[in-house]
């Protein structure tokens, strides 16, 4: 089925293009998107032991910004450090599809991108479809973990013009399962370059999370009581979808940006490992 996901992503040239983006120059003011791994962090484990992790994303997480497919097939291009740092504990499956497709051929089965999967990372993705949305809730439901992260306002700046199809998703646009999960993502309107602590393990030891401008806060539906553990003053939320499970970050930053950049003394991947951390292990 690996085959498949692969061949599935293969043939959509400009979702892949939409996965990259490591190679934008930040703003005035912002922190640069280029961060080194942490010397600190162990090293990759064997690809054998990783699990797989599929992910959804408009960001440049996977592909570097502006690559063409000639540099992507010959592999001439340099990895985005995010691309790095969740290789080190997960094989990535890049998708650019929830929801079953047809085969390759008139006789073939379809091809289900969430078959076989028991991870899912999808960050900041372009708008979901109806089949997408229907798709992703069956897979939680039916034991699936997903970590979802949709961010109000990114606070990186991608030298791309605007209608441009790399042009990561600025604005999350919230999906309907959402709703259906008895949540809802509501924007702060506070703007602030604060860098938090949030405590993840059970056994209240912190792990650091880039939280910055314009996050958003986690609330339930009205009448909706979700079996959900709320951290981060809310920004983030951790709940029990029948079989699965979903944790939900309403902030991108920590994907962005590398905490290093802002708290010198602190480790650059630590956000990262930390959050899929949280949400799969």
């Amino acid at each position: 089925m690996r085959r498949a996901r692969a061949t599935l992503a293969a043939l959509a040239p400009m979702g892949l293009l939409g996965l990259a983006g490591c190679g934008a120059a930040p703003a005035d003011g912002q922190v640069a998107q280029f961060a080194p791994g942490s010397a600190q962090e162990p090293a990759a484990e064997p690809a054998a032991d990783k699990p797989e992790l599929g992910l959804l994303t408009s960001l440049p997480l996977y592909w570097p910004l502006g690559a063409d497919m000639e540099s992507l097939a010959g592999g001439a291009f340099e990895t985005p450090w995010q691309r790095e740092v969740i290789e080190r504990r997960y094989d990535i499956v890049p998708l650019d599809t929830l929801s079953p497709m047809p085969g390759l051929t008139g006789e073939a089965a379809d091809i289900d991108p969430l078959e076989g999967l028991e991870r899912l990372a999808v960050i900041q993705p372009r708008g979901l479809s109806p089949a997408d949305n229907v798709a992703l809730d069956d897979w939680v439901r039916g034991g699936g973990h997903l970590l979802l992260v949709l961010d109000p306002m990114l606070t990186s700046h991608f030298p791309l013009p605007l209608g441009d199809p790399r042009l990561p998703t600025i604005a999350a646009t919230i999906p309907a399962v959402v709703k259906r999960w008895g949540l809802v993502v509501a924007f702060r309107g506070e703007h602030t370059h604060d860098v938090e602590t949030v405590p993840f393990a059970d056994d209240g030891s912190n792990a650091p999370i880039v939280l910055r401008s314009m996050a958003g806060e986690i609330l339930p539906d009205d009448g909706a009581s979700p079996d959900c553990d709320y951290r981060a003053d809310r920004m983030i939320a951790r709940c029990n979808i029948e079989k699965g499970q979903v944790t939900l970050v309403a902030d991108a930053a920590s994907f962005e940006y590398s905490l290093s950049e802002l708290a010198p003394e602190s480790e650059a991947d630590a956000p990262i490992l930390a959050l899929t951390q949280f949400a799969f292990d």
